[in-house]
């Protein structure tokens, strides 16, 4: 009896099964590469109620971050600051600039400014921001040189990765807690490691390094 299917099909599911193993793996490494913070996070700079340009307040007028974000030593979040805040200098300085047109508003409603959050952990991540400043963690390694945006963007991944890298060799980011808040604090990587071990050994530094410590 004649074969129906020509001999060159005898090759076809091997085939098929190829070209579905090499898309597979193009798809994963695809996703593995692309959908991750570093890609899809880094960056992001969405517009805000009010201009805020921390250049301006935090390099050139030398306000300190905790100024605004009042929380940072002593709860798990930063908080963004209050309208109170922004008015404990704009009833005095710059009362009548347009760009503060929104924060008159909001004083004079009794309403918040909606700020648009940039740096959010996900629901299933546990961060305490005091436990990290107050351990030698500045707010320039995880948010960059804020003081030299003029509108802040997202300037590291946050990813678990990224995270570990600190958890693991904590001793080449800690430093002094007097410099925490210095965001244009420089040092040499030599001069780095030997300080961040002394003060990882002096404080007993042990960030965890399980799934519990961050997954709760």
């Amino acid at each position: 009896m004649p074969n129906i299917f020509p001999r060159w099909t005898n090759w076809l599911p091997l085939k098929v099964a190829l070209i579905i193993a090499i898309l597979g793996f193009l798809v994963v490494n695809g996703v593995t590469y692309y959908f991750t913070p570093k890609y899809t996070r880094v960056g992001y700079m969405p517009g805000q109620p009010v201009s805020f340009d921390h250049s301006l307040h935090a390099e050139q007028l030398g306000l300190d971050c905790r100024y605004c974000h009042t929380g940072v030593e002593k709860a798990s979040h930063s908080n963004v600051p209050t309208v109170q805040t922004c008015m404990a200098c704009h009833l005095h300085v710059q009362k009548q600039s347009a760009k503060l047109a929104p924060v008159r508003a909001a004083w004079e409603s009794g309403e918040p400014i909606r700020w648009v959050r940039i740096h959010q952990a996900p629901d299933y991540v546990y961060f305490n921001h005091a436990a990290h400043v107050n351990r030698g963690i500045s707010c320039q390694s995880c948010h960059g040189q804020v003081n030299h945006m003029t509108v802040v963007w997202h300037h590291e991944p946050q990813s678990m990765g990224w995270c570990l890298e600190c958890h693991r060799r904590p001793e080449n980011f800690i430093r002094d807690v007097n410099e925490v808040y210095n965001l244009n604090y420089t040092i040499s990587t030599e001069e780095q490691r030997i300080l961040g071990r002394k003060l990882v050994e002096e404080w007993g530094v042990q960030p965890p390094q399980n799934c519990a410590g961050c997954h709760r």
